[in-house]
C-alpha cells in the first residue's frame, strides 16, 4: 500500500538559503523536514532543532522527499539530483526560493542578472537610491538570502536583488517589477546541457513581466533583437557600442525600442536619454570601477535607479561614495614598480578578457582552479592581439593548469604550479617594473578554497609577504 503525501515542507540544502527558507516557512506555520548531505551543517541542525524543525544532516532519505508536500531546494543543490527525480515523478512540486518569496512579497522589487557584473551592479544601484532618498533592501544571491527581508519588521521602498541563473531555473512565478540582464557568456557548463541551456536560463527572468513592468538589457548581447521582441514589458537598452543608433551625442537622439529612457557609453561618460532629455554622467575619474565593464554595469544601475524614482543627482553622488568590491579587479599593491591585481572573482572566461580589457600590455595572469566546462581558447583574442602581446606570461595553477598549458601554450608562456605561493612567487620573479600581475583565475575555487574570497585572501596575503621580504 503506498504511503500518503504529508502535510511537510522539505528544504534541501541548508547554507544561508535553506537555513532562512527553513526558518521562514515555520514562521509562517508551516511544518517543516530540513535535509543536507553535507555531514557539517551541524550549526544549521542545531538552530533549527532547536524551533522543534525535524532535520536529516549527512544522508537524504527517498522516502522523505517522496512523501513532502513540496520540496523548497536551494540554489546550489543540482536538479538532476536522483532524489529530485524520484519525487518529482511521484507528484511531488518542486520549488525555488525565488516563488516563494513572490507569495509573501508585497515591495517592488529591483532583480539584476548576468554572467558577470551582478554584485557590482546591485551595490551600485542601492547606492544610487539611497543617494536618491530611497530605502532599500539587497539580497538575493549578494549574499543575504531574500525571504529574509519578510522576516524583518522594518520595511524598504524597494528590494534590490542579485539573481543567479540557479535561482531562475526554479522561479516559474517570479516577476520583478525591474529586471536587468547585463551580459551572457559562457559559465557553469558543468550544471547545463550546453550554453544554450544557460542563456535561456539568464533570459527567464523576463518571462512573467507584463507590460506594466520594465526590462533593462545591454543591446551587445547575442540575439537582442530577437530575444527583446518576445518580451511583454518595456524594455530599455545601454550598451558601450559606439556605433549604434540609438543615441548621438552630438545630434537627435532616438531610440529604436522606445522612447523613454536609454543609456549609451562614450570615451568616459555615460548619456542618458530621460523624459528631461539628454543627460550626462562623468565616469572618467572613477579609479575605483575600471574597464569599460563597470561602465556597462554603471549605465545600467543609473537606468534601473531613474526608472525605479531615482535621480541624476543620486547617481552622481552614489558613484562618488562606491567603493571597490573585494576580489573584483582590486588593485592591492605596487612592489618595485610591479603592481598586483586581485580578481579572484572572476571565475568565467568572459571575466577574465574584460579584466585583461583594462591593461593594454606586460601582464603577467594568474590563471586556473576547477573548470566548469571551461574554454580557454575564448582568451585567446585577449592574451595577443594581432602582432602585440598582451599578456607576457600564463602561470597556470590547480586542477586545470594542463588544459590550460594544451589550450594556451602555443600563443604564449605557460608555467604550471601546484600551489597560489608558488604562483605569486613565481610572478613576482618574471616581471620587470611597469608590469602587471593579475590574479583572474576562469576558474571555480573549489579545488583548492572554499570559494572565490578565500582564494583572493591567499593571494593577498602572499603579495604582502612579498613586500615583507
Amino acid at each position: 500500500m503506498e504511503e500518503t503525501k504529508q502535510s511537510y515542507y522539505l528544504v534541501v540544502g541548508l547554507g544561508s538559503s535553506g537555513l532562512s527558507m527553513a526558518r521562514f516557512l515555520h514562521s509562517k506555520g508551516r511544518k517543516v523536514v530540513a535535509t543536507d548531505i553535507d555531514k557539517s551543517r551541524t550549526d544549521a541542525e542545531n538552530i533549527l532543532k532547536k524551533l522543534g524543525i525535524v532535520t536529516q544532516i549527512g544522508f537524504h532519505d527517498q522516502k522523505t522527499f517522496n512523501l513532502a508536500k513540496a520540496i523548497v531546494v536551494s540554489p546550489g543543490v543540482p536538479l538532476d539530483m536522483t532524489y529530485l527525480k524520484t519525487a518529482s515523478q511521484k507528484g511531488v512540486p518542486i520549488v525555488g526560493e525565488l516563488d516563494i518569496f513572490s507569495q509573501y512579497n508585497a515591495t517592488p522589487v529591483i532583480a539584476i542578472t548576468g554572467t558577470n557584473g551582478k554584485t557590482t551592479t546591485t551595490t551600485l544601484i542601492k547606492g544610487m537610491l539611497n543617494a536618491s532618498g530611497i530605502s532599500t533592501f539587497t539580497g538575493g544571491n549578494i549574499g543575504t538570502p531574500l525571504v529574509e527581508y519578510l522576516m524583518a519588521e522594518q520595511k524598504a521602498d524597494m528590494v534590490v536583488a542579485e539573481i543567479s541563473s540557479f535561482q531562475l531555473d526554479l522561479a516559474n512565478n517570479f516577476k520583478p517589477d525591474y529586471a536587468l540582464l547585463l551580459n551572457v557568456a559562457e559559465d557553469h557548463l558543468d550544471r547545463y546541457n550546453g550554453f544554450e541551456g544557460y542563456v535561456e536560463s539568464k533570459w527567464s527572468i523576463f518571462k512573467n513581466q507584463t507590460s506594466r513592468d520594465n526590462a533593462i538589457i545591454n543591446q551587445t548581447i547575442d540575439g537582442f533583437e530577437i530575444r527583446v521582441s518576445k518580451i511583454a514589458s518595456r524594455v530599455f537598452s545601454f550598451s558601450s557600442q559606439p556605433d549604434s543608433k540609438t543615441i548621438k551625442k552630438n545630434g537627435p537622439v532616438k531610440d529604436q525600442v522606445n522612447d523613454r529612457v536609454n543609456a549609451r557609453i562614450f570615451e568616459g561618460d555615460i548619456l542618458i536619454q530621460t523624459k528631461e532629455g539628454l543627460q550626462n554622467i562623468p565616469t572618467q575619474t572613477l579609479t575605483q570601477l575600471p574597464g569599460i565593464h563597470n561602465r556597462e554595469n554603471i549605465a545600467a544601475a543609473a537606468l534601473a535607479t531613474l526608472l525605479a524614482g531615482g535621480n541624476l543627482e543620486g547617481i552622481i553622488e552614489g558613484l562618488e561614495n562606491f567603493k571597490n568590491l573585494p576580489h573584483r579587479m582590486a588593485f592591492i599593491r605596487e612592489i618595485k614598480g610591479i603592481s598586483f591585481y586581485d580578481d579572484s572573482k572572476a571565475t568565467n572566461t568572459d571575466a577574465v578578457v574584460r579584466a585583461l580589457e583594462s591593461f593594454k600590455k606586460d601582464i603577467i595572469l594568474i590563471l586556473g582552479g576547477r573548470e566548469k566546462g571551461t574554454d580557454f581558447s575564448l582568451l585567446a583574442p585577449q592574451i595577443k592581439k594581432q602582432t602585440e602581446t598582451r599578456v607576457k606570461q600564463i602561470i597556470a595553477f590547480g586542477e586545470a593548469r594542463p588544459h590550460i598549458q594544451d589550450v594556451l601554450g602555443k600563443i604564449c608562456p605557460v608555467l604550471q604550479v601546484e600551489s597560489m605561493e608558488k604562483a605569486v612567487k613565481k610572478s613576482y620573479k618574471n616581471a620587470c617594473p611597469g608590469d602587471v600581475v593579475l590574479l583572474s583565475p576562469a576558474c571555480a575555487s573549489f579545488d583548492m578554497y572554499e570559494n572565490y574570497g578565500a582564494r583572493g585572501d591567499d593571494f593577498i596575503s602572499l603579495v604582502r609577504e612579498l613586500e615583507n621580504g
